[in-house]
């Protein structure tokens, strides 16, 4: 009880002092990394076999080795290539179908129907088909990442467009605004909010599908290296890929809120500290 009282007071003014936040999440990694290398090192087989996994010692030296490898980068930026060409495309078609299925009762019955059919279906599922119909493997993993991407930001798009008030449009309807200014004035920034939490959701699905299409059918990149390792029986390497795989994730999916924090400066700062 002294340590949670002891405690309390510290968490309730951390949200008032970014660097005490920054060492609070120092603290959870420093944390994961002591619990992962006591468990490896003890060889603790209670449930579950952590014997068999590599320790952080020997991840980092094999870490070590593969940073002094051009064929590491090479990977990542395959692999960036794929997930930001991927995901642009999907952001493009993904906010305009949301606006439009949002906006258009026509476009809705139209095509809303083949949209909820489709979304539930995996996008890794879709590997077969894009082997089948592209010529080449990379435009395969593009289509699956766009894919992966695509129906969060259509279905968080439409959801913030739907939401938006309608008198916002009435009053600049009665003062002579038409179709276009209606659009770029009320609907776009008023969902904006919306779009950009589609936007951080898809990313992370991105990363999902771009690493297994690439184990699957990919002949470079960090997924395809990170099965590679596993096929040779290389742990070391394969926990590398695999936190190589979160720390590219963490950061663009924080990039992508930082884009929406400085586009939507307006928000009261309330809502900006609950994003």
């Amino acid at each position: 009880m002294t340590t949670l009282a002891a405690i309390k007071p510290l968490i309730r003014t951390s949200h008032r002092r970014p660097r005490l936040r920054w060492l609070l999440r120092a603290c959870s990694l420093i944390g994961a990394l002591l619990l992962w290398q006591w468990l490896t090192s003890a060889d603790i087989t209670f449930g579950l076999r952590f014997d068999r996994l590599p320790t952080p010692v020997e991840v980092a030296d094999q870490l070590t080795t593969l940073l002094h490898d051009p064929v590491y980068y090479q990977d990542i930026a395959q692999s960036l290539v794929r997930i930001l060409t991927g995901f642009a495309l999907a952001a493009v078609l993904g906010i305009g179908a949301g606006i439009a299925v949002a906006r258009s009762w026509l476009l809705a019955d139209l095509l809303q129907p083949l949209f909820e059919v489709v979304r539930p279906i995996p996008a890794i599922a879709l590997v077969p088909v894009a082997i089948l119909i592209f010529p080449q493997n990379e435009q395969g993993i593009v289509f699956i990442t766009c894919t992966a991407a695509f129906f969060p930001i259509l279905v968080s798009t439409r959801h913030a467009v739907r939401a938006l008030p309608e008198v916002w449009e009435d009053a600049v309807r009665t003062m002579g605004g038409g179709r276009w200014r209606v659009l770029f004035t009320v609907v776009l920034p008023g969902a904006l909010p919306g779009v950009f939490g589609g936007l951080s959701v898809g990313m992370g699905v991105s990363w999902i599908c771009v690493i297994s299409a690439e184990m699957i059918s990919g002949d470079f990149g960090v997924g395809y290296r990170t099965w590679h390792a596993y096929t040779i029986v290389d742990y070391p390497a394969v926990l590398v890929g695999m936190i190589t795989i979160g720390v590219l994730g963490w950061a663009t999916a924080g990039a992508v809120e930082l884009l929406g924090r400085r586009v939507t400066r307006w928000l009261p700062k309330q809502l900006k500290e609950q994003r």
